[in-house]
C-alpha cells in the first residue's frame, strides 16, 4: 500500500471532490480510497507514505495529440529559405526532420520526451509518429521507452504518400501490426490506432488500402483534419466534398477515431463529427506558431462534440497547452470572458474520456478503482484555494515543472524531482549524439 497525502486532493471526479489535508491510498496499480490523511495513515500504518507537504495531489495530466518525434527539431535551424506559410513549414521542417529519422532516432527522441512527460505530470500520451527511412519497427521502439519509462501511450504511424506507394503500404502495415500486438498484450499502458497524416496527402486508392487492412478492427484511426486550409480546398478540388465527409465515406469517423486539430470545418462537417461521436483534439500553441488560424472550439463544445486537449509535439507540458487554449480562445472570439468553463473542461475532463476509448482502464480520475495516475504539484497558493477556483489557481499559477512526483499505474516515476529508474544524463547525451546525426541528414 501507497500513501500519497498531507496536500490539497483534487480528485476530478464526478462531482469534484476537494479534500484539503486529503490524501489517496494506491493498492497496485489502482486507487483503493481516498479521504483525509489522518484517517488513512491511521488505517494503514505500515503503508508507504509520500509525503505532499500542503502541495496540490491531482490526476496525471493526459495529453491527447502528440509527435514524440518531434524532440529533435528543438534548436534546430531547418536548410533553405525560412517558411512562409504551413504547407512549407511541413515541406522544409517536419518532412525533412522525419524523413532523416534511424530507429535509434525513434527510440532516443521518444525517450527524451518521455522523462519530460515525467517531469511534467504527463502520465498518459496519445502519440502520432512519422519516420519514413525507418518505418518498420518504430512503433515497437516507442512502445519499448514508453515501457522503460513508464508512460501510458497510445501509439500509431502516419500513413502518408507523400513518400511514395512503398512507404504508404509499410506504413499499413506497421499500424496493423502493431495494433494486433498492443490487443494481444493486454496491458493497460499500451495501445495502437491507425495512423493518418492528412487528407491532401492520401489518395483514394490509399485510404481504401488503409480501410482493407483495417477491417473489423476497433481501434480508430488518429488523423489530422483541416490544420490548414489548403487541406479542405484540396478535398474539394480532387474529390468533391469536404474532409469530414470524404473521411466519414471511407468508414474512418467513429467513437474511436481522433480528428486533430479541425480548424477549418464548417457546421456541416462539424455534424458529421458529433453525429458519428468522432473525438477532436484542439492543440492552440502549434495552431499559433504555424499561423494556421484558431479552431471554433466553443462552436464545437456547444455542438456537444468531445473535444481535448494536445500539445502536437510543441511541448510535454500540458498546463502550458492548457494556457495558450484560453489566451487564444478569448484572442480568436475577442471576447475576454471567453472559454473558462470550455478550456479546463478539454484537459480534466474530455482528455480523460478520450483516453478512456484508448485504455481498458478509468483514467483521469482519483477514485477508488481508478488507475493510479497520480502527481503532486508544489504549489503554495498566495489567495485562497477551492474546488471552485482550482483551475484559475493552476491557469496563473503553476506549470509542467511544478511537479514534484509522478505516479503511473501504481509506480514512482519520479520523487522530490528525481527520476526512481532513469539516467537522464546518459539518455540526452545519447540523444545529442543522434540530434547531431539527424541535422547532418536534413
Amino acid at each position: 500500500m501507497l500513501l500519497v497525502g498531507n496536500g490539497t486532493l483534487v480528485t476530478r471526479d464526478e462531482v469534484n471532490t476537494f479534500i484539503p489535508g486529503g490524501c489517496a491510498a494506491i493498492r497496485g496499480t489502482a486507487v483503493a480510497e481516498v479521504g483525509t490523511t489522518d484517517k488513512l495513515r491511521a488505517k494503514y500504518p505500515d503503508a508507504e507514505f509520500i509525503d505532499a507537504k500542503g502541495g496540490l495531489i491531482m490526476p496525471g495530466f493526459i495529453n491527447a495529440h502528440m509527435h514524440f518525434y518531434s524532440t529533435f527539431s528543438r534548436g534546430m535551424t531547418p536548410p533553405g529559405e525560412p517558411a512562409a506559410d504551413f504547407g512549407q513549414v511541413l515541406e522544409r521542417l517536419w518532412w525533412k526532420l522525419d524523413k532523416a529519422l534511424t530507429i535509434k532516432d525513434v527510440y532516443y527522441s521518444a525517450m527524451t520526451a518521455l522523462i519530460d512527460c515525467i517531469k511534467c505530470g504527463c502520465t498518459t500520451v496519445i502519440d502520432h509518429h512519422a519516420s519514413p527511412g525507418a518505418v518498420t519497427g518504430s512503433l515497437f521502439e516507442i512502445a519499448k521507452a514508453a515501457k522503460e519509462a513508464g508512460i501510458r501511450c497510445s501509439l500509431c504511424y502516419e500513413v502518408s504518400d507523400r513518400d511514395g506507394e512503398r512507404i504508404a503500404y509499410e506504413g499499413i502495415r506497421e499500424n496493423i501490426n502493431f495494433i494486433d500486438w498492443a490487443e494481444k498484450q493486454n496491458d493497460p499502458m499500451i495501445s495502437g490506432k491507425f495512423g493518418l497524416h492528412a487528407s491532401f496527402t492520401l489518395s483514394d486508392t490509399t485510404l481504401k488500402k488503409c480501410r482493407e487492412a483495417m477491417g473489423d478492427r476497433h481501434a480508430g484511426y488518429h488523423v489530422h483534419v483541416a490544420e490548414g486550409p489548403a487541406d479542405e480546398a484540396d478535398s474539394v478540388e480532387k474529390h468533391g466534398k469536404r474532409i469530414a465527409e470524404r473521411f466519414r465515406d471511407f468508414g474512418i469517423t467513429g467513437k474511436n477515431s481522433i480528428f486533430v486539430h479541425c480548424i477549418h470545418t464548417d457546421e456541416t462537417e462539424r455534424r458529421i463529427i458529433k453525429e458519428t461521436d468522432t473525438a477532436v483534439v484542439h492543440n492552440p500553441e502549434s495552431n499559433m506558431g504555424n499561423a494556421v488560424g484558431a479552431a471554433n472550439v466553443l462552436g464545437m463544445a456547444k455542438d456537444g462534440i468531445l473535444i481535448g486537449l494536445g500539445t502536437d509535439g510543441y511541448v510535454c507540458d500540458m498546463i502550458q497547452s492548457y494556457r495558450m487554449g484560453n489566451a487564444l480562445c478569448k484572442h480568436a472570439s475577442k471576447n475576454p470572458n471567453a472559454g473558462w468553463l470550455e478550456i479546463p473542461a478539454m484537459l480534466f475532463d474530455s482528455n480523460a474520456r478520450i483516453a478512456r476509448r484508448c485504455f481498458p482502464v478509468d483514467i483521469g480520475r482519483i477514485k477508488e478503482g481508478c488507475a493510479a495516475d497520480v502527481i503532486i504539484m508544489d504549489y503554495v497558493p498566495p489567495s485562497p484555494l477551492t474546488a471552485d477556483n482550482v483551475n484559475g489557481h493552476l491557469l496563473f499559477g503553476a506549470s509542467g515543472r511544478s511537479v514534484v512526483t509522478t505516479i503511473a499505474n501504481g509506480k514512482v516515476l519520479m520523487k522530490n524531482r528525481k527520476l526512481i529508474d532513469l539516467d537522464r544524463e546518459r539518455i540526452f547525451a545519447k540523444a545529442r549524439e543522434c540530434a547531431r546525426e539527424v541535422w547532418k541528414r536534413l
